[in-house]
Formats: C-alpha cells, sequence, structure tokens
C-alpha cells in the first residue's frame, strides 16, 4: 500500500492513496480559521468507522441479512498532551434492514471490532474501545 501527501498552502494538504482517490486535509489557520478538510485525527477516526462499518455490511451480506443500511457514529476522547493519542473511542452502529437478526448484527459488529477491522486494532494500543449497536426494521 503506497500513499502520497503533498502539502498545498497555508495549513492544507492533499492526500492521494496508491489508488488514485484523493482527499484535502487540514488544520484551522488565518484569521477566519477556516479549515479545509478534515484534520489528520478526524480522518483516523473516519477511518476507523468506515473499516469497522464496511465488515459489518460485508458480513451481514455474506449471512444473507437484507441489510439496507449501516451507520457508525463515533464519539472519541483524546491525551490532554502531546502526541494527542485516542484515549477512548466509543462506535454506535445503526444497522437498517427488512427482517435483520439482531444475533446476527451483534454477531457481526463484535467480529468487526474484536477480530476483522485492523484500524479498530490499531487505535485500540491507545484507546479504550466499546461499541454498541441498534436495529432498525425496515420491512
Amino acid at each position: 500500500m503506497q500513499a502520497r501527501v503533498k502539502w498545498v498552502g497555508d495549513r492544507t494538504f492533499v492526500g492521494e492513496a496508491g489508488s488514485g482517490h484523493a482527499v484535502v486535509l487540514g488544520t484551522a489557520h488565518g484569521e477566519q480559521g477556516q479549515k479545509p478538510g478534515p484534520s489528520p485525527m478526524e480522518l483516523v477516526l473516519i477511518g476507523t468507522g468506515g473499516c469497522s462499518a464496511f465488515d459489518v455490511v460485508h458480513i451481514l451480506e455474506k449471512g444473507r441479512e437484507a441489510v439496507e443500511d449501516c451507520v457508525v457514529e463515533l464519539d472519541a476522547e483524546r491525551a490532554g498532551t502531546d502526541p494527542k493519542v485516542f484515549t477512548r473511542i466509543h462506535m454506535h452502529f445503526v444497522v437498517k434492514g427488512r427482517g435483520l437478526s439482531a444475533k446476527k448484527v451483534e454477531r457481526a459488529v463484535n467480529l468487526s471490532v474484536e477480530k476483522y477491522c485492523s484500524a479498530s486494532a490499531m487505535v485500540a494500543k491507545t484507546a479504550e474501545m466499546s461499541h454498541d449497536f441498534a436495529v432498525v426494521d425496515t420491512g
């Protein structure tokens, strides 16, 4: 896997993945304090949620569950001193579908967070990880 990050001015950077996809990132700067995009740590948090949501959807689809939507709401805290790592992350999964089995959703969430999601495994080295879920029946 490869990536490249280029500084484009002020506190703005463009990150490009080896796949060719790009994202603007940065921190507030200047009088207006405008942010050009998510900060690097926001991207880590988003990546953790994305990694786990991908797993949950994949596991449910393999189990032939009629999953229609999956949202992960993340709430995190960081250390007060440098390097200001994440110290706590809670992930709340909201999974929607027709006749979904709550037991299968719980299994998918647990498997993702505890076994398959590499991003969760990395941030768990410094952060206390917790998770819960809700199932919304659309049928």
